[in-house]
């Protein structure tokens, strides 16, 4: 059946296999060889992605004025937009507004990525939403030189298609690479928008630097619409103040979050873990403070709640001026505390082995994923009776720079390390999974390189085991594991994909797994011989970092978390 076909049926009970259907349809939009060529072309001309996205819209049966209807809050950064978006989300539905949030990438499955009230979109929904945008897309694809949108900006557009058939109040986007030509950027005119912390990542699309990432970030900005940032680098917020200034945007930098005024009986908890975190809680604040006296005209404020030219940054300004603090009410308070935004400083505790799952996958993101694991795992390591084996599952894709974020790592003194690509299973993985850009050669290479990128950093050449000895043991509140036998330069194991090195590292003691010792396939789908992990099964408790990429969590909680996949 035709996808055309689909769309005259009624669709009020899919099945799970047209839910199916519809992800291995999407999937296609990830490789289309006239998708390729097209990337080509507005690479050259970056002008033309805006325009090209704008043509998929209205060939969906939306026009961009369409979209202010959403009331939308836009979000970009580097690094803590996401986290940025679920706080601003979580306060908002708190107060009882009917939310829409856009987020990318998925960890699970694809409707993760369009969220009505918090919870995903039902497979029914996606199903419906898919096969309507679809067939219009398709239709009128002859007419357009055969052009389909690739796989972000088709799934863009799905969710300004569901938020305004579920008639939300809001729509918190996130953007998805960059802003100034990022496809989310076709919106006009949002009622706020805001800035995570910036730094260095999408090198190929962005630019190689801070400022010219920073020039990118602030092209969401527009004339009139009250903006925030957190603080960043002072070049980078020399950037954000002229493109500010540029289009004549009010533009405001967000306080530290001790500078929120707060009750004895209303201290400020940040439901996330990491004090890297309290950052992206000071930028939700004024959002959602900015976005409800706007809606209400009833919530405290500070500067930077007037459009208009109230808070433009005048010519003689050398500084984007501060955002006040103010007294968070107690809905804020709630919303705050109660925001869940899994793999993201997740810890998971199955029997003796806890997971501690972070997609940080830039240096500056590992920076605060490696603090946040250090202070969690010492205190988790308090309370084990006997020794505790420390596991790094690591894989990191595209252009990153693996060698300097392995090289942050080693501060945690890992016992091992087990890389594998973000491949979920070797036998019929999960179609929202899967990833056709990138072959599976290129990822297990990816894999042995950064492997032996970690045995370089941890074992120098020439020097001394004593002295190895000597840099595992200096982290003094840990306990410490038997002396490492004589083979500790092979610590680490590459496996084919996730399930085979969970297996391998939970050595039986995760319930929620299959014991490897009684699989024969498991010692087939090893993908280098390993050393018996020994130490492993001498500690008491298994402490396992998970990090380098959301889509590596993402495939892990499959399997930790099978509720997920459901």
């Amino acid at each position: 059946m035709q996808p055309t076909d689909k769309l005259q049926t009624n669709y009020t009970q899919p099945t799970d296999m047209d839910y199916q259907e519809a992800v291995c349809a999407l999937n296609t939009l990830q490789t289309n060889a006239s998708l390729l060529d097209q990337v080509r072309r507005e690479r050259l001309n970056p002008q033309l992605q805006l325009s090209a996205m704008r043509g998929f819209l209205e060939r969906s049966g939306l026009t961009v004025e369409q979209l202010d209807q959403l009331n939308i809050i836009h979000v970009t950064g580097t690094k803590g937009k996401g986290s940025t978006c679920a706080f601003t989300e979580q306060i908002l539905r708190s107060y009882g507004f009917r939310t829409g949030f856009y987020s990318s990438p998925h960890l699970v499955q694809v409707r993760e990525r369009i969220r009505i009230n918090g919870k995903p979109i039902s497979r029914a929904l996606f199903t419906s939403s898919f096969w309507h945008v679809y067939g219009r897309l398709n239709d009128t694809k002859e007419a357009h030189g055969g052009s389909m949108p690739a796989y972000f900006r088709f799934l863009t557009i799905m969710a300004f298609h569901v938020f305004l058939q579920e008639k939300v109040d809001v729509a918190v986007i996130e953007v998805g690479i960059g802003g100034a030509y990022d496809c989310t950027n076709i919106i006009q005119r949002p009622w706020v928008c805001g800035i995570s912390s910036l730094g260095i990542d999408h090198t190929q699309i962005l630019g190689d630097t801070e400022e010219k990432i920073a020039w990118q970030k602030g092209g969401i900005f527009k004339r009139g619409v009250t903006a925030f940032t957190v603080k960043q680098t002072e070049s980078c917020m020399n950037v954000l103040r002229e493109r500010a200034r540029e289009i004549q945007c009010p533009l405001w930098a967000c306080p530290d979050l001790g500078q929120y005024a707060s009750d004895e009986q209303l201290h400020l908890v940040v439901g996330l873990a990491g004090r890297h975190q309290h950052s992206n809680a000071s930028l939700a604040l004024q959002l959602t403070s900015c976005w409800l006296h706007r809606r209400c005209e009833t919530e405290p404020r500070g500067r930077g709640f007037t459009e208009g030219v109230c808070g433009l940054i005048n010519a003689d300004s050398l500084s984007v001026p501060p955002a006040e603090g103010f007294r968070p009410s107690p809905v804020m308070v709630k919303g705050l505390a109660e925001t869940l935004w899994p793999g993201r400083t997740q810890t998971m505790s199955h029997g003796s082995v806890t997971y501690f799952l972070d997609g940080a996958h830039t240096t500056r993101s590992m920076q605060a994923c490696v603090e946040w694991f250090r202070d969690t795992a010492v205190e988790h390591e308090r309370q084990a009776v006997g020794p505790v084996a420390r596991v790094l599952l690591f894989n990191a894709t595209g252009d990153r720079d693996c060698a300097a974020m392995l090289k942050l790592l080693l501060p945690c003194h890992f016992d091992f390390a087990v890389f594998c690509p973000n491949i979920s299973e070797t036998v019929a993985s999960h179609a929202d999974l899967q990833n056709y850009n990138v072959s599976v050669e290129n990822m297990l290479t990816r894999c042995l390189d950064n492997e032996s990128s970690w045995r370089l950093h941890t074992f120098h050449k020439g020097e001394p085991e004593d002295q190895q000895q000597l840099l595992i043991q200096a982290l003094p509140s840990r306990p410490l594991m038997a002396e490492r036998s004589s083979r500790a330069q092979q610590a680490t194991a590459v496996f084919p994909c996730i399930l085979s090195a969970l297996r391998w590292l939970s050595q039986g003691r995760d319930p929620v797994l299959l014991d490897p010792a009684s699989s024969s396939q498991e010692e087939e789908e090893r993908g280098v011989a390993t050393a018996p992990p020994l130490l492993l099964h001498e500690a008491t408790q298994i402490h396992v970092l998970i990090t380098g990429s959301l889509h590596l969590v993402g495939g892990a909680l499959k399997h930790l978390d099978p509720a997920s996949a459901h």
